[in-house]
């Protein structure tokens, strides 16, 4: 954000990591992250996620969350703001996704 408040003109910047991951490899991170593997059972709508551990059913597939439209990839392409701002992406996907779990186990004040 820094470095495209001292643009001299303003333009829009895409920042991305250039990468395209699922819902499904988000999902198996995050668990992974909270101690918890999945295992996934069924397809499509009837696709779950369950603990592997303890059988228990963690993430139902909901056509309510679908996009109206939806695309066959959604990916970011950080190209201008890479060559313009030399910006450069620092955090993974997989860092990410500890550092979002990690604050969401705190701020629920769960020890694992």
């Amino acid at each position: 954000m820094w470095l495209m408040l001292q643009q001299d003109k303003p333009d829009d910047y895409v920042v991305a990591t250039g990468e395209t991951h699922t819902v499904r490899e988000f999902c198996e991170l995050a668990f992974k992250n909270a101690g918890i593997d999945l295992i996934w059972k069924g397809e499509g709508l009837n696709e779950k996620g369950i603990d592997k551990a303890t059988g228990k059913v963690l993430v139902n597939v909901s056509s309510k969350f679908f996009r109206p439209t939806e695309v066959d990839l959604l990916l970011g392409n950080p190209a201008k703001a890479m060559s313009k701002l030399g910006w450069k992406p620092r955090v993974s996907f997989e860092e990410l996704v500890a550092m979002m779990v990690k604050s969401d186990i705190q701020a629920a004040g769960v020890i694992l």
